[in-house]
């Protein structure tokens, strides 16, 4: 295997692939298998994009490129090296990160080629216009909520510090969850598969100093989720009834209920614009979501 990998991390096996002794044929092969295996690293990235797994990535592209470096320069200690970390470290990452590869592969065997289906449409857009009702009756009368939804990142680990609920998105159930002084108002809900998993858990609290003093605890623990994982997470505030969004270390607060919708809709149903990728919380909401455009 460590020979293999030499081969691929020297400049001559590339070349190899335009020899002048190929025939065009060959070349039209080679050509496609490298397009191929560019678009499968294309397609990888799209996979973990907004995920813990960007950072195990970031850490093997310095390997690679420290390998590739030290080869052309000549560094055969640090190129032997560097292959054996490359060799094990991907046994290694598998067993270390099994629960982000099981994910992984299970979110790749959900996606499909074509175009989400009008049922999946349409329980993507009940479920907002319940997290709206709740959202509108809550924030008139101040009462401060806090719920994360599932995307892409799994958040077993914050899950298994609230109460078990397995039920069916309404807004009635969320408003009673975070009535004051209910033994499930205190913490997050977290949405799982189109299902309320479970109430008052666990949220990591950011350190962020760009967060404005006057947001609370509800409204750390909304920006910390969103710096491990891809969640959408909304808050009312139980001083002000502003409602926020997080995504992706992004936070924007004192929203109208047009703008949250479309950021909503924008980012929980899926469509077209999945495919040739989403922007930011931030970038869609200065592209148009103040200006209602």
């Amino acid at each position: 295997m460590s020979n293999h990998l030499s081969e691929i991390f020297n400049p001559e096996y590339w070349l190899g692939f335009f020899s002048e002794n190929l025939s065009t044929w060959d070349i039209i092969v080679n050509v496609l298998d490298i397009v191929v295996v560019w678009f499968l690293i294309y397609k990888l990235f799209q996979l973990v994009r907004g995920t813990k797994a960007v950072q195990l990535i970031k850490g093997v592209a310095v390997f690679i490129g420290i390998r590739i470096l030290a080869e052309l320069i000549g560094l055969h200690t640090l190129s032997w090296l560097m292959n054996q970390i490359i060799t094990y470290g991907v046994i290694a990452a598998i067993v270390i990160f099994q629960p982000e590869v099981r994910r992984g592969l299970e979110h790749l065997g959900r996606s499909s080629f074509f175009k989400p289906t009008k049922k999946e449409e349409r329980e993507d857009e009940q479920m907002i216009l319940a997290f709206d009702k709740a959202i509108q009756y809550m924030s008139k009368r101040k009462i401060g909520a806090l719920v994360t939804i599932q995307r892409h990142t799994g958040l077993d680990e914050y899950i298994e510090t609230g109460i078990d609920l397995d039920a069916d998105i309404t807004g009635e159930l969320l408003i009673n969850i975070f009535i004051p002084n209910t033994p499930l108002h205190d913490g997050a809900v977290i949405v799982k598969n189109g299902k309320l998993a479970v109430a008052s858990a666990y949220l990591p609290l950011s350190d962020s100093m760009l967060i404005p003093k006057e947001f609370g605890t509800r409204h750390r623990a909304a920006v910390g989720i969103s710096e491990v994982s891809d969640a959408l997470t909304f808050v009312v505030s139980e001083e002000t009834g502003g409602v926020s969004l997080t995504l992706n270390n992004d936070f924007l607060h004192d929203l109208t209920r047009e703008e949250y919708l479309k950021i909503m809709r924008r980012e929980l149903i899926p469509d077209e614009r999945s495919v040739k990728g989403r922007k930011s919380l931030w970038q869609a909401f200065i592209d148009g979501v103040r200006g209602g455009k």
